[in-house]
């Protein structure tokens, strides 16, 4: 049993690691995005929000899931364009599920993370934090 799990674990190490980071980094998102919608629109608290994650996830995953020390504001830049996409996602289906569907704003934030979290991690994966051959 021991020896499955550390197999299954050494396999999706970096997934495993970047959902704990991921959920850190949201969960500062979700906080700020939470206190600023009390005073501002659910699109402003949504980018600031995200930005406080991006850059805790970036800092988080570059140390300690993806180990690469080279080059660090190139792939911030990188990590940042990829993490824009996210963010436009994450305000299409806010605006979708709130707009359209008259969803609670909080739901539909929390639905926005799950979704943008799996591509960004295949995007970062591939791209961001790839070692240099």
């Amino acid at each position: 049993m021991k020896q499955s799990l550390r197999k299954l674990y050494k396999k999706f190490r970096k997934l495993i690691l970047y959902a704990v980071f991921g959920i850190v980094s949201t969960g500062l998102e979700f906080g700020i995005f939470s206190i600023l919608l009390q005073s501002m629109s659910y699109q402003w608290a949504n980018v600031i929000g995200f930005h406080a994650g991006i850059i805790s996830s970036f800092f988080l995953n570059r140390k300690y899931n993806f180990k690469v020390k080279d080059n660090p504001v190139s792939r911030f830049l990188v990590f940042y364009g990829i993490q824009l996409i996210g963010l436009l996602i994450s305000s299409l289906v806010l605006m979708f599920f709130i707009e359209n569907l008259g969803w609670d704003k909080l739901v539909a934030k929390a639905l926005s993370i799950l979704i943008v979290a799996l591509l960004l991690f295949e995007l970062n994966n591939l791209i961001t934090f790839r070692r240099k051959r």
